[in-house]
């Protein structure tokens, strides 16, 4: 059974590889996308324009805290496919429960201080005071959600690691069928408002976690548990806590600098805050293929440099690099044409000062998605190689980035300092990650070169 649902990432062509895996996380990404989007279009178009703005104002807190749960998770599976690659299944699942115990921790304490401070934040963040209420509505029923967050990004991550991507989509699919008809039923039937919203964002993800769960169980016998594997063994939490917690700092830090520039937003007024939030939408739509060559590049230098393939990793990285191109610049021709149009998916099509800004916004944002490609490429594979500090590092500049374009470039150009905050922030995570990378890969063929010297030796003297 586990035969079926396992894929080793270590031998075969890597462009095909890459394409068999990344593929089916592409339509999860893009399934996971379209009940965000659904959520939008029901709140701009339900709800009203002052709705859609709390909801959009809400992203860059949003995203440091929900960032960090993703980055966490993401950090837990890598030593889980690192020894899924070695195949050393007894100390894999031993990573497994550790992460189950750490993700534990971390939701009951999250979850208890951000429910509590979330308003505060808000205020702080100069959201304006129209759509403030809408905001905190939304964003604490996300927040009390926290615990399910974990619990489907470990999961997911898990039955990733071990080399199968098909099946998380499967149940994104599932949840995405029930967020909408919960999105429909609490909004239009109930009249719950954005609660209704959150509310079934929540729910849906609590589905799309109980379906890994109950597959794990069922379908992956090499992730049978037994009392042994329970057993607390203090240098796993290390080493767990070592990946992913620098992982989640790397989103949260990235995430300072968003709220930075959301303040930037928030001192434009609603109608910029409205397009952005549309913008953002259609943007994170379009990057769905950044993040599954991400995503695949972790789970991919994970096995890899598992199974001490260094060969094979590079020339997976050469051959991601090449369709991240070429998607690029793609999205960005389409955009050029088709961005108005897309806005109006989620505002009304009389708000036309929305829908120019936002039409803009996407402009400027596509023309730079060859460094966005680069960002997740080459970030996730360095993650995956087991070298997590860099992305704090990557996230640092990420935030520098932002903050830059917030208190420079917006003073000086007004809405187009805002449009370049994202573009500025890649280019400096760039500079930062390729070199990183070549760094990293040294000092692996370094000590594969050493421990390959130590086994001869040793096969030697006996």
């Amino acid at each position: 059974m586990a035969k079926n649902t396992t894929k080793d990432l270590t031998v075969g062509n890597p462009m095909k590889l890459i394409l068999g895996f990344s593929l089916p996380l592409l339509m999860g990404f893009l399934f996971q996308q379209f009940y965000s989007v659904v959520d939008t279009m029901i709140v701009g178009q339900i709800l009203g324009k002052e709705a859609l703005a709390g909801v959009g104002s809400t992203g860059a807190i949003n995203f440091m805290v929900i960032g960090f749960c993703m980055g966490v998770c993401n950090g837990f599976a890598i030593p889980i496919s690192q020894r899924f690659g070695a195949k050393d299944y007894k100390s894999m699942r031993k990573f497994v429960t550790h992460s189950i115990i750490l993700c534990t921790i971390f939701a009951v304490v999250m979850t208890f201080f951000v429910s509590i401070y979330c308003r505060q934040i808000l205020i702080v963040m100069n959201t304006p005071e129209n759509i403030l209420d809408y905001a905190y509505e939304y964003i604490f029923i996300i927040f009390v959600g926290i615990p399910v967050i974990y619990m489907y990004n470990l999961l997911s991550g898990i039955i990733r690691a071990l080399g199968d991507s098909k099946h998380p989509v499967i149940f994104l699919v599932i949840a995405s069928f029930v967020n909408i008809g919960l999105d429909l039923f609490f909004i239009l039937v109930l009249k719950m408002g954005i609660a209704g919203a959150a509310l079934a964002t929540v729910i849906s993800q609590l589905v799309s976690g109980i379906c890994c769960l109950v597959f794990i169980v069922r379908k992956l016998e090499i992730l049978r548990l037994s009392k042994i594997d329970w057993e607390i063994d203090s240098s796993y939490f290390r080493i767990l806590f070592n990946m992913g917690v620098p992982m989640g700092l790397q989103y949260s830090i990235t995430a300072i600098g968003s709220i930075v520039i959301q303040i930037a937003i928030n001192g434009q007024g609603s109608d910029a805050v409205a397009a952005v939030t549309a913008a953002g939408k259609v943007g994170m739509f379009m990057c769905c293929p950044f993040d599954a060559m991400g995503s695949t590049m972790a789970t991919y230098g994970g096995q890899n440099v598992g199974a001490k393939r260094l060969d094979h990793l590079e020339d997976g990285l050469k051959a991601c690099v090449k369709l991240g191109i070429v998607y690029a610049i793609a999205a960005f021709v389409f955009l050029c044409f088709a961005g108005p149009t897309l806005v109006c998916l989620f505002v009304k099509s009389s708000e036309t000062e929305v829908i120019r800004l936002a039409a803009y916004y996407l402009r400027w944002n596509s023309a730079f998605y060859i460094p966005l490609a680069l960002v997740n490429i080459v970030r996730f594979l360095i993650q995956g190689m087991g070298y997590s500090m860099f992305a704090i590092l990557a996230g640092v500049c990420e935030m520098i980035g932002r903050c830059i374009a917030a208190m420079v470039l917006t003073p000086l150009l007004g809405f187009t300092g805002i449009c370049l905050a994202s573009p500025v922030a890649w280019i400096l995570a760039d500079l930062f990650l390729i070199p990183a990378y070549i760094i990293v890969r040294n000092k692996l063929k370094k000590l594969f070169n050493e421990s390959s010297i130590h086994e001869s030796l040793n096969i030697n003297r006996s």
